[in-house]
């Protein structure tokens, strides 16, 4: 009976083990999500003050650039 109960506690380790990296998976998922809009919007910032100093040329660029990412 001992053997049984090691097993169980075993058992019950393993899942919440495995329920802890399940967890850190999601939660790194939702932070690279987040940078990656962080990033587009960043980009976005960058492009529309490119455009207010140096005007529609720097826009053209920018849209060839944009068609090759």
């Amino acid at each position: 009976m001992t053997s049984d109960n090691e097993e169980e506690v075993k058992q019950t380790k393993t899942e919440r083990f495995a329920t802890w990296l399940m967890e850190r998976q999601e939660k790194k998922e939702a932070k690279e999500t987040s940078l990656e809009a962080l990033m587009k919007f960043n980009i976005f910032l960058s492009i529309g003050t490119l455009v207010a100093v140096a005007g529609s040329t720097v826009a053209n660029y920018v849209m060839m650039a944009y068609t090759w990412l």
